[in-house]
């Protein structure tokens, strides 16, 4: 969800800028050392990018000040954890606010916090724990790509929350009310990106199935197993 331009308040604006510079920086270099050492991920790693891109850019009206849309964060996370998704994120957001007109630049930090940082980082730690626990790869992708999108949907209404307190309530009503205007909208975005994403994921082991074993997405052992199942 992208927070227009202008519309969180100082010191607001101010404190998410200050918590999402620091992973962004560690997510830069985390990338350049990817791309150093493993070249062979960078096909992957742009269409992580455009993923983020093209999901995140299919908008539509929630509450006034932000918007429901996938958010495609989910892709890049398992793949290249949170910290390199949280600066595809970013570049992704400055792109929109400057030239399709959808999130802003004083907001940058808050959309970069929720869609970039809260969102990965949810589904990176579903997905780990997924195939940890044995689950299927493919229910994994679903379940981390769906709960990184919820988990955006989540922080987005904190920091809306927190900027404008209700009247009555404060932070926590405020928090309740923009919950359940977003859930109309996002939940079922949710669902569906989660889908999309694993059907990606069927594609990248079929054609790429050697590179998701060099960057631990999955063993190799599962892998082929996927790739068999599917023939």
């Amino acid at each position: 969800m992208h927070i227009m331009e202008g519309f969180l308040p100082h010191p607001w604006w101010e404190i998410w800028f200050a918590l999402s510079l620091p992973v962004v920086a560690y997510g830069i270099y985390r990338m350049n050392l990817i791309i150093k050492e493993r070249r062979e991920t960078l096909p992957l790693l742009a269409v992580s990018g455009a993923f983020i891109f093209v999901l995140s850019s299919l908008k539509m009206p929630s509450v006034t000040g932000s918007c429901s849309h996938p958010t495609g964060t989910g892709m890049g996370a398992i793949l290249f954890g949170p910290w390199i998704t949280s600066v595809l994120s970013m570049i992704v957001l400055i792109y929109q606010a400057l030239f399709l007109a959808h999130g802003g630049l004083t907001t940058l930090g808050a959309n970069t916090f929720s869609m970039g940082i809260a969102g990965p980082m949810v589904g990176y730690l579903v997905y780990k724990s997924s195939m940890k626990s044995g689950l299927n790869l493919y229910i994994a992708v679903f379940l981390a790509a769906m709960l990184a999108d919820l988990a955006t949907y989540l922080v987005t209404s904190l920091q809306l929350a927190l900027a404008f307190p209700a009247a009555t309530g404060g932070v926590l009503a405020s928090f309740k009310a923009f919950l359940a205007i977003f859930a109309i909208t996002q939940a079922p975005l949710a669902v569906v990106e989660g889908a999309v994403t694993a059907l990606m994921f069927k594609y990248f082991i079929q054609l790429r199935g050697d590179v998701l074993v060099k960057l631990n997405v999955a063993s190799a052992g599962v892998i082929q197993k996927l790739k068999e199942a599917s023939l």
